[in-house]
This record gives C-alpha cells, sequence and structure tokens, in this order.
C-alpha cells in the first residue's frame, strides 16, 4: 500500500504561494500544488474563480466562527472532504441499480438494468 503514496510525483506535495484578495486585502497562502487543483476544480464546479472560492470560504467560515485560526489547514481539510463527498456520491450511485423502461405489448415496465433484470422482465 505504502508504494503507492512513495511513488507520488513530487510536484504534487511541492508548496506553492499564491496572493488572493480577501475583504480588499491581499494576503498570501501557501498550499500544496495537488490541493490548489483541487481547489480549482472546486470552483469549477461552483462556476467562478479559484481567488473568489478561496475569498467566499474565508467570509463564511468568519461569518460562521467569529475568526480564522488556521485557514490554509482549513483550505487544506475542505479540499481533503470535497474528495470524499464526490467519492461517496460515486458509491452511491454505483450502489444503485440503473432502470430501463419497456413497453412490453402497450404496457409499461420499469426493470433493473443487467442481464438478470431484462431476463425477468422477458419472462
Amino acid at each position: 500500500m505504502c508504494e503507492y503514496f512513495v511513488k507520488a510525483d513530487p510536484i504534487q506535495y511541492e508548496q506553492r504561494s499564491r496572493t488572493v484578495r480577501i475583504k480588499n486585502v491581499l494576503t498570501s497562502i501557501r498550499l500544496e500544488n495537488m490541493v490548489w487543483d483541487i481547489l480549482a476544480e472546486m470552483a469549477e464546479d461552483e462556476g467562478c474563480t479559484t481567488n473568489a472560492l478561496i475569498a467566499k470560504f474565508h467570509q463564511e467560515i468568519l461569518a460562521h466562527r467569529g475568526e480564522v485560526p488556521n485557514f490554509a489547514s482549513f483550505l487544506r481539510v475542505t479540499s481533503m472532504r470535497y474528495l470524499r463527498r464526490c467519492m461517496l456520491a460515486l458509491e452511491r450511485q454505483q450502489a444503485q441499480p440503473a432502470l430501463t423502461v419497456l413497453n412490453n405489448g402497450g404496457r409499461v415496465q420499469a426493470v433493473e438494468s443487467g442481464p438478470k433484470g431484462l431476463a425477468a422482465a422477458a419472462r
């Protein structure tokens, strides 16, 4: 198992600083390249830029907690939680059988897709 992790491209865990405008103040955030990539994906899903997403996160956590003690760590954990949510959604999607609607002699019938479901519907 460790071999998979040890062979990761070192560029993924190199840190890079970016300047972000939060509440009209420029601030520097230092994160691993992989975290920046995940944040960019999240921003794309939200239809905004990475900087806009980060500023929104800062605003929301400040409103919720009243302070932001370690914002870089918050962004790392947020990225992991995003990936976990994506993984769980995929697992749920794969666990649910797909339904196929058949018009069986004028009678509409929903059956599970796949050989077993279609074979049962043919009976």
